[in-house]
């Protein structure tokens, strides 16, 4: 990245203030051509007012020196207390002279601001055609008022305002359109801008009526306007509160919504997930942890130029909107620039701490694209990169898991996991395991089901590969976990105490919080930690072994056993696999239906057997399909067994049929022997 991209000119403090002066220069010049033209076109008009509107003139542009901004601080969210006196101006004496007065404040509060010459004089048109929009209104109806208004008067007043209103904001919604060049959803709430203009507005016939009983009652007004600049403060300190980040200040996600509300093109979100932040937290304690983001965020918004959005979505989690990007080779760029600031140690304590993060990126192609979609493709990128080891990753419709159908299936998933409904179709099958040597029941695996409305039955193998890069895969496995131990329960109940195995993915171990939620429905429904166990892949394990390794040693723990599924289709090391607290291993299903008649397979599932008995393991075989298979683990030493050799999945209410029809089959005395 180039040093323009890395320093805008709004980060040169020499630059920004040679701008203000030109602003200033420019803007006080026009002005006062203007000014001078209505004189000249005016004068009799400017001669013959009285000492009411000289004085009034006078307030208002002593007011506008603190004009009062809202949180985003666009032109259009700029409200000038002066519009109480050029109101009253407008009623009293005409369109001339209270634009007169109007474009004089409109030239101090813009400087007081430091707005740009564009700006100041978008602000000033916005003002200048709500003056002339409440003047009209005021000589069609022939208003003054007088000492003593009436009931007309104050009705007028309020159409008069009315079109005051609806001429500024109009006029500024008209330019924003089409500045933009397209029409956008979602329209600005004005909420508290238009309130305050409002009391502002009303405030001016008042000050009109009071200038007639005596001008020596007329700067009394600026209390007024005091209490309404204290309303506007404290909504505007409301507003911020709700839009920034209390621990970092950053702007949280309900801004990067809005800003993404407002429509662009050519944006990129970079999604960043500090790496093994966890283990900061738990080496040096949480104080330190929240240091580190407070840290991370400053480092990335010295980075990003001051036109980019730097965002805490919430924990360990950042964000940036960057705009002006030019297809995925800049915004990779962009995303190698923020990883290569964070990956300098951050001294904390003394203390060097190393930080890296994974990025995802979004593109927004589409000048119509929601914050929610572009959050959703980048978390999913950014798991991407996670599961193959990259840094960077860039969300690709092309993928099979980005594809239109999976993103549906995923919305719908959400959907039915969030409503929680009885009939969402989301049920567990479970299969029997049995022990190889006696042909007892020893336990049950969970399996996941989906009954989808439309596409039908949808197995737990495509589930899990369309919620397990997302945050659903948190709401699927607590969903899971529910119904398992509540189904643990009705077995104890019933007298026929079962042990479930239920598999739990990476995310789920990654995020720590599994064995509180586990911990808490064991002791909600009153099932003994060993009646559960969980089972994960290699493929988790050695995504971040210490991580795991915290979480799994937690729930050892508990009682829950842990048991290693798909044993031998990864790249876990013997080292890993001697420190886990591990109960069982799962031989992987392809090398069990192969062992019959390959020799490969037959010396694998020989090699793990061996291995689990020597470490103290559990072996369980996977796949088991016809009797020969069954009698050649027999032979070979494995403890259990499950496939469709003994029994398919089944719902709980069809297992508790089986089990009341099953009698144990044992191998026999003379088991064949392993092909060699």
């Amino acid at each position: 990245m180039d040093a323009a991209r890395r320093r805008s000119p709004d980060q040169d403090p020499g630059w920004a203030s040679v701008e203000r002066r030109r602003a200033l220069l420019v803007t006080t010049v026009f002005v006062l051509v203007v000014d001078l033209v209505l004189w000249a076109c005016a004068s009799a008009t400017f001669a013959a007012l009285p000492g009411a509107y000289w004085l009034m003139a006078a307030l208002a542009v002593v007011v506008d020196a603190r004009p009062y901004v809202l949180a985003d601080r666009r032109s259009s969210s700029v409200i000038l207390p002066s519009i109480c006196f050029t109101f009253a101006i407008a009623l009293a004496w005409g369109f001339v002279p209270a634009l007169a007065v109007q474009l004089v404040a409109v030239t101090v509060a813009g400087v007081r601001m430091r707005q740009p010459v564009r700006r100041s004089l978008h602000l000033g048109v916005q003002h200048a055609v709500a003056i002339g929009a409440a003047a009209i209104v005021a000589a069609a109806v022939s208003l003054r008022i007088g000492p003593q208004p009436g009931w007309d008067d104050a009705l007028l007043t309020v159409a008069a305002a009315a079109a005051w209103i609806l001429a500024r904001y109009g006029l500024a919604a008209l330019v924003a359109r089409v500045g933009s060049h397209r029409r956008r959803g979602r329209a600005r709430r004005p909420g508290v801008e238009v309130l305050a203009t409002a009391a502002l507005l009303l405030l001016g016939p008042v000050v009109l009526a009071t200038a007639q009983v005596g001008l020596t009652f007329v700067p009394l007004v600026l209390l007024a306007l005091h209490a309404v600049h204290r309303m506007v403060r404290s909504a505007g300190e409301s507003e911020r509160a709700a839009r920034v980040d209390a621990l970092t200040g950053l702007p949280n996600r309900r801004a990067l919504q809005s800003t993404v509300g407002e429509g662009g093109r050519e944006r990129a979100l970079l999604l960043l997930d500090i790496d093994r932040f966890r283990a900061v937290n738990d080496a040096l304690g949480h104080r330190v942890g929240d240091r580190l983001l407070v840290e991370v965020g400053r480092r990335l918004t010295d980075v990003v130029p001051a036109h980019d959005l730097v965002v805490r979505l919430g924990g360990d989690e950042f964000a940036v909107l960057a705009n002006r990007v030019d297809g995925a080779p800049e915004a990779r760029r962009i995303a190698q620039h923020l990883a290569e600031a964070l990956n300098r140690p951050f001294a904390l304590d003394g203390l060097p701490v190393d930080v890296t993060a994974s990025i995802g990126i979004a593109l927004q192609d589409e000048p119509d694209a929601d914050c929610a979609t572009l959050l959703r493709e980048a978390e999913v990128a950014m798991y991407d990169a996670k599961q193959r080891g990259d840094q960077v990753a860039v969300y690709g419709p092309d993928a099979a898991h980005h594809s239109p159908d999976r993103l549906t299936l995923l919305a719908d998933l959400r959907r039915a996991l969030r409503e929680d409904a009885p009939d969402d179709g989301i049920v567990l099958f479970y299969q029997p395991q049995i022990a190889i040597a006696t042909g007892e029941v020893v336990g049950v695996e969970a399996l996941l089901r989906w009954q989808h409305p439309e596409r039908g039955m949808v197995g737990p193998e495509e589930l899990i590969r369309v919620a397990e890069p997302t945050p659903v895969m948190r709401l699927l496995t607590g969903r899971v976990l529910h119904d398992v131990v509540a189904q643990l329960a009705e077995w104890r109940d019933a007298g026929t105490p079962l042990r479930a195995a239920v598999n739990v993915s990476a995310r789920d171990l990654h995020a720590g919080g599994i064995a509180d939620q586990v911990d808490e429905l064991l002791h909600e429904y009153g099932v003994p930690a060993d009646l559960l166990q969980l089972e994960i892949t290699e493929s988790a394990l050695m995504a971040d072994p210490h991580r795991v390794l915290n979480t799994i040693t937690r729930l050892d723990h508990m009682g829950v056993a842990i048991s290693l599924d798909d044993f031998g289709t990864g790249y876990s090391s013997l080292q890993h696999l001697r420190r886990l607290p591990l109960a069982e291993v799962k031989i992987d299903r392809s090398f069990v239906l192969g062992m019959a008649t390959d020799r490969g397979d037959a010396a694998i599932v020989r090699s793990v057997i061996d291995l689990a008995e020597a470490l103290g393991l559990r072996a369980v075989a996977e796949g088991v399909e016809d009797e020969r298979t069954w009698r050649l683990l027999a032979a070979a030493g494995c403890h259990a067994a499950q496939g469709w050799f003994h029994a398919r999945p089944m719902p709980p209410d069809e297992l508790a049929g089986w089990l009341a029809r099953y009698r144990p089959l044992r191998p026999g005395p003379t088991p064949l022997a392993l092909p060699r």
